[in-house]
């Protein structure tokens, strides 16, 4: 633990870049970590959690509990990989809803990252944060679905080139609240964090942050009632982008809370979001990979008692 007094020079300084650029850490952390660490609370100032756009004042006192870099990630054999596919390159990965994809600090054991470690230890040093090792794309924690992870260096920068060039192609499917007026359609939308940083948003009002350009096509494939069935295919990968962007249309994901509409409180939930990663394409050393997964038992069994009450 380390424990800081601002001084004058300091003052008015965001914390998160405050800490960066401090001689504090090992040189390689960076200040994506050192955020995560500030929500996961292992930074305080005045005995409280903060923000990380906390704005320092003269005498806070700043307590850090951010873990150095020779500590490692455990392996935890316990959590179950559904492994689609493998190769020395890459491995494809059915998530379970419910699963984190990796910690937020080294004491966490229960997250993908966990599990993958135990059966692919050569992760540990592939891509550019500790505690996210070969994870190129994430899924929410109750998001369902394909992931790939790379197994080396080489595969890591490709893939993430890939994905950043908006050369991998990802469709979900997602059950929603209410009927969609046009069949196929596209949502542009930029998107930034919420004034409650926990959340995402349309960039309209207040916001904080760097607003980010979002496109999700979308197709409904089934009306189910007072519910469809629709497949989404974002063209960008902004944090919960399926998500919001369907909530800003007035057809939010059943069962997700962060996002939901007074308006369809009566009608029948989810104890998690019903979105699944379905399929994942990409190109890698010219050769094409497709993956697909089918929803897991609670979507389908969603799936079937809204499609029984539609039919009485």
């Amino acid at each position: 633990m380390k424990m800081i007094k601002i001084e004058r020079k300091d003052v008015r300084k965001r914390i998160d870049k405050f800490l960066k650029k401090g001689i504090f850490f090992d040189d390689k952390i960076t200040r994506g970590e050192i955020i995560r660490n500030i929500k996961s609370g292992n930074v305080l100032v005045n005995g409280k959690e903060i923000k990380p756009s906390y704005i320092l004042k003269e005498n806070d006192k700043v307590e850090i509990n951010i873990e150095e870099k020779n500590k490692k990630i455990a392996t935890n054999k316990d959590i179950k990989l559904k492994i689609i596919f493998k190769n020395n390159y890459f491995v494809v990965v059915n998530k379970p809803a419910g699963l984190k994809v990796h910690p937020n600090n080294f004491n966490e054991t229960d997250t993908l990252v966990n599990g993958l470690l135990s059966k692919f230890p050569e992760i540990e040093n592939v891509g550019e944060e500790k505690l996210r090792p070969g994870i190129v794309h994430r899924l929410d924690k109750d998001t369902s679905g394909l992931m790939v992870v790379a197994r080396n260096q080489k595969t890591f920068e490709e893939l993430k080139k890939k994905f950043q060039d908006r050369e991998v192609e990802k469709k979900y499917l997602a059950i929603v609240y209410g009927h969609l007026e046009n069949k196929e359609g596209k949502i542009e939308a930029p998107i930034a964090r919420a004034m409650n940083y926990k959340k995402q948003k349309i960039a309209q009002g207040r916001v904080r942050g760097k607003i980010r350009p979002a496109v999700t096509l979308y197709k409904v494939l089934k009306n189910l009632g007072k519910f469809d069935l629709v497949e989404a295919q974002p063209k960008t990968g902004r944090m919960h982008q399926i998500r919001v962007h369907l909530a800003s249309i007035g057809h939010p994901v059943v069962g997700d809370e962060k996002y939901k509409r007074k308006e369809f409180k009566d009608l029948p939930s989810a104890k998690r979001q019903m979105l699944h990663a379905k399929e994942l394409k990409f190109n890698l050393e010219g050769k094409e990979y497709n993956f697909s997964a089918e929803p897991p038992a609670d979507f389908a069994e969603f799936l079937k008692k809204v499609s029984l009450t539609k039919s009485k």
